[in-house]
């Protein structure tokens, strides 16, 4: 069989190259994939067999140039052709900013009061890295920073790792134009991009960091010398504005608003912000600003503000520019999110399900339109990474509604010697509000305190579970209630519910003497009840109802529940080694022994039975670690079907590790496995080990 001749293998190469193109499009931006990543790959690589065995082949707008090139040496400076302007920022953070905008732009122009009113285009104010892709007769050729403006860095290695960014334009295109957005990331996969950045640093590899926020993730993608690691970066990119660009005459789009150019920048391939649109006037701007303000928050990448741009490209060039800022345009930003503060302490916080939360005591610093004195540290493991110290200058973010947080210690503060820093934070072993032990279980992140129906700081939440529908039930005891009983400091433990009377119920706000009789009534009735639904209103840790239904089924008695080992509450269906470790935390507690032993004698009552037979645990004595995303089952449903079996899931792979299951994007702990000889399996023959572990 002859060799294929050279034009038959250019035009297939090309083919590859157009259908890659037009694929990719619709998976990247058009969110709309028609063909399986399975069959993407085979084209793929494909193409990059053609490529390999023929270089001369290889095109600047192919795709395998997507997956980084050399190493390269530094950034080559680039002077820009039309320059890279900064715009206006309106300093007023209320929305009467957008009418202070308006009423300028009008005087500019010298509209009378009863003129019509102007048309703008609103944008968002991405929080990234602005970047300018110049495209000649259709094809990538160089993507440049913004630089001073004037002049920027070529990054076109790296920026042709975005997926996003088109490295042909589509349909006719120009001899010359450059287009200019922002390159971000986004929050999903920041997010994962640092669970990535922890699992390496808790692996030992030397030389890695959590990243502060995706605005500096971004930007440090960019810069990287090597684009291979560029292109191990999830960017992303919006298209908003034009720099160069040929004129109609010679062969440029004939646009007439800065609308038309972004209906332009989607038809040549580039993703543009869905939330852009057009304003009549001021009232206009004003609920556009509103309007993503509140949206801001529900955003999956990041913003700082909102841009109004005149448009019409005719009055942008009748208004002109000052001082290098354009006045048909202005930023308009929202409160700052992200401010520098310092740390006076760091105490513990006991929430109301007995998590114990590092908080940093700062001084009072204005953060997201509030003003911000404690910010959470989230837990031991966080406060360490972060190295978080009193005395240190921090990032404090606050996003909305969410908990202020620090993001991290300034560098000026982390070059300090250690003796002029303070102390490295530990979480104490004792809850700070009752004394109870505070436990930290394999694999968890939080310490949690265990006197759950002893500790003031979960007493209301204890009283409500244990009053609930589904537990002992007392109708009628609800939150209101039983927040004031406990601001009363009428009921301080689950018995004192028990020893109200009318007398002192009748005499609470609001609180009629029949609704009074019938607490007293239902807290009677509750006085009857089943053994599962008594050990599932005491709140311990992982016990639901179906589990408390197994170990009541199982024991029969609850003396028996409580004197458990942890090897006999293995024994029990759906019960693993966390569920019978918290159950063994809880009762080796004596103050919760003795809540047990003080509502017996307040008169809860149930019958107790036989212990049921003893059923086979076919996966006790095995240890499994999962990691990675699964196909079918969350990490969270795995777990609890695996200790259901008897097996144990630990967080770390060790030599002790039966198996390790891994699903997509596995990280370092499959490296550990395999280091080790640890056997790796997927979820598959994981579920064939739950039905034959033989």
């Amino acid at each position: 069989m002859n060799p294929p001749d050279k034009q038959s293998v250019t035009d297939e190469a090309e083919g590859l190259r157009a259908k890659l193109r037009h694929h990719s499009h619709l998976y990247y931006v058009l969110d709309a994939p028609e063909l399986p990543d399975a069959e993407y790959d085979k084209l793929f690589q494909r193409l990059q067999a053609i490529e390999a065995e023929h270089p001369d082949l290889q095109t600047p707008d192919s795709p395998t140039l997507r997956v980084g090139g050399k190493v390269l040496d530094g950034f080559i400076k680039v002077r820009h052709k039309v320059p890279m302007l900064s715009i206006r920022t309106e300093t007023d953070i209320t929305a009467g900013g957008a009418s202070a905008f308006d009423a300028r732009v009008r005087r500019e122009l010298g509209l009378a009061e009863d003129a019509p009113a102007i048309e703008y285009i609103c944008e968002l104010k991405f929080d990234g890295l602005a970047m300018n892709l110049r495209y000649e007769d259709g094809v990538l050729v160089q993507a440049a920073t913004r630089g001073d403006g004037e002049v920027g860095e070529d990054v076109t290695q790296n920026i042709r790792t975005i997926q996003q960014i088109p490295l042909r334009l589509q349909g006719d295109a120009p001899p010359v134009v450059e287009v200019r957005g922002e390159v971000y990331m986004r929050r999903d996969q920041f997010e994962a991009l640092n669970e990535r950045q922890r699992e390496k640093i808790a692996a030992g590899q030397k030389n890695e960091k959590v990243f502060v926020n995706p605005r500096n993730a971004a930007a440090g993608a960019v810069r990287q010398l090597d684009p291979a690691i560029a292109a191990a970066r999830p960017l992303s990119f919006f298209a908003y504005g034009l720099g160069e660009v040929s004129s109609p005459e010679q062969g440029g789009p004939d646009c007439a608003t800065q609308f038309d150019w972004l209906q332009q920048f989607a038809a040549w391939g580039f993703p543009v912000a869905t939330q852009t649109q057009r304003a009549l006037g001021a009232e206009a701007l004003v609920a556009f600003h509103e309007a993503m303000g509140r949206a801001r928050d529900g955003l999956p990448y990041d913003i700082d503000g909102v841009v109004y741009k005149v448009d019409s490209l005719a009055l942008q060039r009748q208004l002109g520019f000052v001082s290098r800022e354009p006045r048909w345009a202005v930023a308009h930003k929202y409160p700052a999110q992200e401010q520098l503060t310092e740390v006076l302490a760091i105490d513990i916080q006991v929430g109301r399900t007995g998590k114990l939360t590092p908080v940093a005591k700062l001084a009072p610093v204005f953060v997201g339109g509030v003003t911000v004195t404690n910010a959470t540290l989230h837990n031991e493991d966080e406060a360490r990474r972060k190295d978080v110290r009193v005395g240190d200058t921090v990032i404090v973010r606050r996003a909305g509604d969410v908990i202020p947080e620090v993001v991290g210690v300034v560098p000026e503060s982390l070059a300090k010697p250690a003796e002029r820093r303070g102390a490295i934070f530990t979480m104490p072993h004792k809850c700070p509000v009752c004394g109870s032990d505070a436990v930290r279980e394999e694999g968890e992140a939080d310490y949690r305190c265990t006197g759950g129906l002893f500790c003031g700081a979960q007493r209301k939440e204890a009283i409500l579970h244990f009053a609930a529908r589904r537990a002992v039930e007392v109708e009628g005891l609800g939150d209101k209630l039983v927040e004031q009983l406990v601001d009363a400091n009428l009921i301080r433990t689950l018995p004192d519910l028990y020893k109200l009377g009318f007398t002192t119920l009748v005499g609470l706000d609001r609180m009629a003497e029949k609704s009074a009789k019938n607490i007293v009534d239902a807290l009677e009735k509750s006085k009857k009840t089943t053994l599962n639904r008594f050990l599932f209103g005491l709140g311990i840790r992982h016990v639901g109802e179906s589990t408390a239904k197994d170990l009541a089924k199982h024991f029969g008695k609850l003396d028996a529940i409580m004197d458990a080992t942890e090897e006999q509450l293995l024994e029990v269906n759906d019960v693993g080694p966390v569920v019978a470790q918290s159950l063994r935390t809880f009762f080796d507690q004596a103050h919760n022994r003795e809540v047990v032993e003080q509502l017996r004698a307040c008169g809860l009552h149930w019958e107790e039975g036989e212990p049921a037979a003893r059923t086979p645990r076919p996966l006790a004595g095995k240890t499994f670690v999962i990691t990675g995303t699964l196909p079918t089952l969350g990490r969270d449903e795995a777990k609890d079907k695996l200790e259901a079996a008897g097996a144990k899931v630990s967080g770390s792979v060790s030599k002790k590790t039966t198996f390790v299951v891994a699903g997509a994007e596995a990280g370092s702990k499959l490296d550990k496995a395999r280091e080790l000889g640890v056997e790796v399996i997927d979820e598959a023959r994981m579920l064939v080990l739950l039905a034959k572990p033989d």
